[in-house]
């Protein structure tokens, strides 16, 4: 027991980071929490001298904690980095933006112990003022045995699951094409066609902040776009038919956000179409012309 917190001694967090001052939230969440994960590992690619401090604290106040520092950019890299450096049964992930509910690893962990070989997601709350893109607050649990025609089902920001799985899935790819979104949803298909269900818990919670302004949230829509089209055009490569459905249902929903935003005057549906138009096709492109993915077979060293 450290600071009065019990320990999850089978479970291992990883936050990747590009060091913002975001972090610093993220990790005060953790620290917060009910229970410590048995190790939390920070995969850092930045330069910002002020998360070595925000660690050190954490250390100072008990909780095992590995500070990685990485060249890479990508967070399909960073998450890669991380979950080779667990060392427990089972490894969960959330990023700098987001804050863990006091209740977080400590119903993380019961369920991932309790499903066996399954991915367990869950909730994401809007946090803060202002638009949140990324969320999920649907209230009745699902399992997922298959991929969804109108949209993906796993949340890394709020994700546990058994380290051993990565023997199945692999892990995230890490080429840039995909770099947004599309690194996410390519692992969760890939987990879906090797026959790992998808759980969705809604009562393990973490909330995602507000940070985009609208000029942000543009440029955002684009690469989430780009992202997703390559995700996309990877698995149009290899004759995936349902993937061709999801390309084709994308195709049209593009210019209909577009002409619903400007018919309407809704600006935040004009930016999300006009992100997915520009964004889509290109992807689409880059992800079918990627004749290599760069999924890590051998775990790296962490030296």
């Amino acid at each position: 027991m450290s600071a009065g917190r019990p320990v999850v001694d089978d479970v291992s967090v990883v936050v990747p980071t590009l060091g913002r001052d975001l972090l610093r939230g993220c990790l005060e969440s953790i620290r917060a929490g009910s229970a410590w994960p048995a190790e939390l590992i920070v995969v850092d690619q930045s330069t910002n001298p002020e998360v070595a401090g925000w660690v050190d604290a954490l250390t100072a106040d008990g909780m095992e904690v590995v500070h990685l520092h990485s060249d890479q950019r990508g967070i399909a890299a960073a998450t890669n980095w991380g979950l080779e450096r667990v060392g427990t049964p089972y490894a969960a992930t959330t990023h700098d933006d987001c804050r863990a509910r006091k209740d977080w690893i400590g119903r993380l962990a019961a369920r991932v112990r309790e499903v066996g070989d399954a991915i367990v997601t869950g909730r994401v709350e809007p946090e803060g003022e202002g638009l949140v893109l990324t969320v999920i607050t649907r209230a009745e649990p699902a399992v997922y045995t298959e991929p969804l025609i109108d949209g993906d089902v796993l949340f890394p920001a709020n994700m546990g699951f058994p380290i051993r799985l990565l023997e199945r899935i692999g892990y995230l790819d890490e080429h840039p094409s995909l770099n947004v979104a599309g690194e996410d949803n390519d692992w969760a298909h890939r987990a879906l066609r090797a026959g790992v269900p998808i759980m969705y818990e809604p009562g393990i919670v973490v909330g995602h902040l507000a940070w985009q302004d609208p000029s942000q949230r543009t440029a955002l829509y684009r690469r989430y776009a780009r992202g997703q089209g390559s995700f996309y055009g990877k698995h149009l490569r290899r004759g995936d038919r349902f993937i061709a459905r999801r390309v084709l249902r994308a195709l049209v929903r593009a210019p209909w956000l577009l002409f619903r935003g400007a018919a309407t005057g809704n600006r935040e549906l004009l930016a999300m179409g006009v992100g997915e138009v520009t964004g889509l096709l290109p992807g689409l492109v880059a992800g079918f012309g990627n004749r290599g993915d760069r999924v890590p077979r051998f775990p790296a060293s962490s030296g």
